[in-house]
C-alpha cells in the first residue's frame, strides 16, 4: 500500500497542534496485525481497588495515557505510592501499588478530561482526612456530577459545591463515609453506578444502590466494576437488574494482568472493512466485560468476516459494508467508529441507544453530524441517536473536538477519502497515545508485505 498525506502526530501533552494532521489514504487493503496497549476502564477500575486493598498490588500491562495518569496522580495526591516497575511489552512500565493507612487531604485533585477519575475519586475523597476539592480542564467541567453529589451527601459525605451540583466541588473528608441505601438516576453515565460500588467495601456499613432511571447506558461497564470488586473478595448481590447491595469490606491487595483495550482495536478493526483487508489483534480475550467485546458480533452484521485463532482475532472486510439498525446502548463508546463505517455502507443506517454520548468529552452526536455534513456527508439527529444516509464525501477538516473517539473516526474516514485533516490527532492521547503511530505502522507493514 502507498501511504499518502501522513505527517507526524504532534505530542499530546503540549495540547492542540498549530497545524492539522493530513490523515493517511491507502489505496490498497490494509493487511496487518496490530498489538493494542491496556484497557483504560480496567487500568483504572484496578488502581482504584488496589489503593484501597488491604496491601499491595502488582498490574501488568496497564494503559499509560492521559486518563490513567491523572487517575495516578490523584490516588498518589490522597497519599498512595505507586512505583513504576520494567515492563514486559512495547507500551511501557508496570504499576506496584501500596495503599496508605488512610487517605490524606488538603489537596487538589485535577481530572484533566477523565470522566472515570472525577466519578472514582469523588467517594474516594469523603474517605479522606481532609478537605479534597475536585476539578477538572475548561472542557469537561461540564460533565455531568449532580447525581454523584447527590448520592454522597445522602450517605453521609459532606459536599461544597457552591450550589451549582458540578465541577469544581470540594469534598470535606472525615476519614469515613457511613454508606448505607442510595437511590440515584444514572441514565447520564454508567460510572456513577461504578464509582459508588468500587469505593463501597470501604463504607461504614456498605452500600444498597438503587437505579432509578428509565434507562442505564454501557452495561458492560458495570459488570466489569463487579467483576473486578469480586476478584479482590468484594462479593457484590444484583438482587434486580437496578440494584446492587455491597457489603463492607476491604478488598484483597491483588497483582493482576490488564486485558488489551477492545474499544481502541475498533477503528483499526474498521480499516479492514473499509479497505477490503485484513486486521489481527493479538490476546483477544476469551471472555470480557469490555464492551469492545461486541465488536465481533457487530463489525459481522456490517458484512465482515472474523475469525479466532491461537488467542487473536482478525477481521477481514469483503468488500461491501451494510446498511444496519443498531442498539449500542451497551457499547456507546464505539459510536464514533461505526458511524465512520455507516458513511460508506450500501444502505442508510440508524445507531440508537446512545442520546447520553452528548454528555461525553464533547456533544458526540452533534460532533459526528457536523464533522460528516462539512464533507459532504448526510446524517441526521434522533432523540436517542443518529441516522446515516451514505453521500459522496470530500475533503476537509476533521474537528477532534477535545475528543479522542471523534479524532479517530475522522482518521478511519480519511482512509477513504483524499485530503481529510484532523485539526487534534494529540487529543488522542487522552486514552492511546500510540494512536497515530500504530495507525502508520498498520498502513506501512501492509505495504512491506505488498512489496
Amino acid at each position: 500500500m502507498t501511504v499518502t498525506g501522513y505527517s507526524p502526530s504532534p505530542s499530546a501533552s503540549s495540547g492542540p497542534s498549530s497545524s492539522p494532521w493530513a490523515a493517511p489514504l491507502g489505496d490498497s487493503p490494509v493487511l496487518a496485525t496490530v498489538e493494542m496497549p491496556g484497557s483504560k476502564s480496567l487500568t483504572n477500575r484496578k488502581l482504584v481497588l488496589a489503593a484501597l486493598a488491604d496491601s499491595p498490588s502488582t498490574l501488568s500491562a496497564p494503559l499509560h495515557s492521559d486518563d490513567s495518569d491523572r487517575m495516578i496522580d490523584a490516588l498518589r495526591g490522597l497519599g498512595t505510592e505507586i512505583e513504576e516497575l520494567p515492563g514486559t511489552g512495547r507500551f511501557g512500565t508496570d504499576l506496584r501499588i501500596t495503599p496508605p493507612a488512610t487517605f490524606r487531604g488538603d489537596v487538589t485533585i485535577d481530572c484533566g478530561q477523565a470522566g472515570t477519575v472525577m466519578r472514582f475519586i469523588a467517594p474516594l475523597a469523603g474517605l479522606a482526612e481532609g478537605d479534597v476539592t475536585i476539578t477538572a480542564h475548561a472542557s469537561a467541567l461540564h460533565r455531568p456530577m449532580g447525581e454523584m453529589i447527590k448520592a454522597l451527601r445522602t450517605i453521609g459525605a459532606d459536599i461544597d459545591d457552591g450550589g451549582n451540583w458540578s465541577l469544581p466541588f470540594t469534598v470535606r473528608g472525615r476519614g469515613h463515609i457511613r454508606g448505607g441505601e442510595v437511590t440515584i438516576d444514572a441514565s447520564s453515565s454508567s460510572q456513577f453506578v461504578s464509582g459508588l460500588l468500587l469505593a463501597a467495601p470501604r463504607f461504614d456499613v456498605g452500600l444498597h444502590l438503587i437505579h432509578s432511571g428509565e434507562r442505564l447506558p454501557s452495561i458492560p461497564h458495570i459488570d466489569m466494576t463487579v467483576e473486578t470488586l469480586a476478584r479482590r473478595g468484594i462479593q457484590v448481590e444484583h438482587p434486580t437488574p437496578n440494584e446492587w447491595v455491597v457489603p463492607a469490606g476491604v478488598p484483597r491487595g491483588r497483582d493482576a494482568a490488564i486485558e488489551p483495550d477492545l474499544s481502541n482495536a475498533a477503528p483499526f478493526l474498521g480499516a479492514a472493512l473499509l479497505t477490503g483487508g485484513s486486521i489481527t489483534i493479538p490476546a483477544w480475550p476469551a471472555t470480557s466485560t469490555q464492551p469492545g467485546a461486541l465488536l465481533p458480533e457487530i463489525l459481522s452484521l456490517l458484512g465482515a468476516r472474523t475469525s479466532r485463532r491461537g488467542g487473536a482475532l482478525t477481521v477481514a472486510g469483503t468488500g461491501r459494508i451494510a446498511g444496519v439498525d443498531l442498539d449500542l446502548s451497551a457499547a456507546s463508546e464505539l459510536t464514533p467508529t461505526l458511524f465512520a463505517l455507516a458513511a460508506f455502507a450500501d444502505a442508510p443506517t440508524t445507531l440508537h441507544g446512545i442520546g447520553h454520548i452528548r454528555g461525553h468529552e464533547t456533544n458526540r452526536i452533534d460532533a459526528l453530524i457536523g464533522n460528516l455534513r462539512a464533507l459532504g456527508g448526510q446524517a441526521d439527529e434522533l432523540a436517542d441517536g443518529i441516522r446515516i444516509t451514505p453521500a459522496p464525501l470530500h475533503g476537509g477538516l476533521w474537528r477532534a473536538h477535545h475528543d479522542h473517539r471523534i479524532a479517530t473516526a475522522g482518521a478511519l474516514v480519511g482512509l477513504r477519502v483524499p485530503g481529510v485533516e484532523i485539526d487534534d490527532i494529540g487529543t488522542t492521547a487522552k486514552t492511546m497515545p500510540e494512536f497515530p503511530q500504530l495507525w502508520r505502522e498498520m498502513l506501512e507493514e501492509n505495504g512491506s508485505s505488498a512489496a
